[in-house]
């Protein structure tokens, strides 16, 4: 099967994917944008609790419409919930726990992550825009673990995984394990093992669109 014929992970099957991989009592702080999907698909009866750098820790998934607290927002200024025991802290609070190792997980998005870990995810050029890295820089040396959560390939179809990240680091080797819309991916010391495909996609079709070298993982 070819990347033409093959049926890509949704953004909900994708989210579904990260959260079902959460294990059970993880802190976990999740990224703008597809991240934060995650937080409406952790399995039923799994505690999961979620962290935002805005000052929430125990947020939920999003509110119905009518149901919006219009004051309890994320770091994307997306409407969400506050389980039973969750908290508002101050902001400095809040940059205190993910700077102090406190979460277990960061799920970010990002623009490119190399073989060796290393990830852009806030700039695509050294002229962009974007006025600077903001909270992703602490959350991906501050969390245990960083994973990452985004589509293969760009809309132009150039590899989001890369042999060397050309646009501007946000850090270096923190990424544990990639999730796209064609495959989920663990970084090694060898680079890129391929762990799950979407349903027959084959590994040489998906070499063909990744950068990066791939690899079957060792059982």
């Amino acid at each position: 099967m070819t990347i033409a014929e093959a049926k890509p992970f949704s953004r909900a099957q994708l989210a579904g994917r990260v959260a079902h991989d959460i294990p059970e009592g993880w802190y976990v702080n999740l990224g703008i944008g597809m991240p934060t999907a995650v937080a409406d698909h952790v399995p039923a009866g799994r505690e999961v609790i979620f962290h935002s750098e805005n000052g929430v820790l125990g947020m939920g998934p999003a509110p119905p419409k009518d149901a919006i607290e219009p004051w309890l927002i994320n770091a994307g200024k997306q409407y969400v919930t506050l389980v039973q025991g969750g908290a508002y802290v101050h902001h400095a609070d809040s940059f205190a726990m993910i700077r102090g190792g406190h979460l277990d997980l960061c799920v970010l998005g990002a623009f490119q992550v190399a073989e060796n870990g290393d990830i852009a995810n806030w700039s695509i050029s050294d002229n962009d825009s974007a006025p600077a890295v903001g909270g992703a820089m602490d959350l991906a040396v501050g969390a245990r673990q960083v994973w990452v959560l985004m589509e293969h390939q760009t809309k132009s179809g150039e590899s989001r995984l890369v042999r060397r990240c050309t646009y501007p680091l946000t850090a270096v080797g923190v990424v544990k394990r990639v999730y796209t819309n064609l495959a989920v991916l663990s970084v090694t010391v060898d680079g890129f093992a391929v762990d799950e495909m979407v349903e027959g996609l084959t590994l040489d079709a998906l070499q063909k669109v990744t950068d990066a070298s791939l690899r079957a993982p060792q059982h």
